[in-house]
């Protein structure tokens, strides 16, 4: 497996490639917990909207409209709001030490990791293929992680100050 090391401040991170079944572990993760943004903040909504428009004789099929919306807001802003923060990937990569970098290993912003997500529409196409070469590429990549320039990355401690460097 290859391995990187990025050195800032006098501290270095060693990384290597996450490769295919820590990111399969780490988006099942994530899919239960936008699943379960998504019901509770429904329900709310739904609950909450369907009680307001019988009180004023409004639709219910606006309310659900309105919950569409929220859901595919959540959906597309979860992944690129927490890989763009100081955590670096979603609380699924979190949980296995997975982070989201660039080619160099600094952090990416909010714009790289939006693009990035929407590039796994194109991973999708032809039966997922896109997604299962993270499982055999040289730096574990999948097709929308070459199209943004990004890499996952399993973190790890050491001593070693290099800059990144590919072994």
């Amino acid at each position: 497996m290859s391995d990187i090391t990025v050195s800032r401040s006098g501290s270095s991170v060693y990384y290597q490639y996450a490769g295919f079944w820590w990111r399969v572990w780490a988006s099942l993760i994530d899919g239960i917990i936008v699943t379960l943004i998504g019901f509770i903040i429904g329900f709310i909504i739904g609950f909450t909207g369907g009680v307001w428009a019988a009180m004023n004789g409004i639709p219910q099929n606006q309310t659900s409209s309105i919950t569409t919306i929220i859901g595919f807001l959540i959906g597309s802003l979860y992944h690129p709001v927490f890989e763009s923060s100081s955590m670096m990937g979603s609380p699924g990569k979190r949980l296995f030490s997975l982070r989201v970098v660039d080619d160099h290993g600094d952090p990416i912003g909010f714009g790289r990791s939006l693009g990035r997500n929407l590039g796994k529409f194109v991973s999708s196409l032809i039966i997922g293929v896109g997604f299962l070469m993270a499982g055999w590429t040289r730096r574990k990549q999948a097709l929308h992680d070459m199209m943004s320039g990004c890499l996952v990355v399993r973190q790890r401690r050491t001593r070693e100050a290099v800059n990144i460097v590919e072994r």
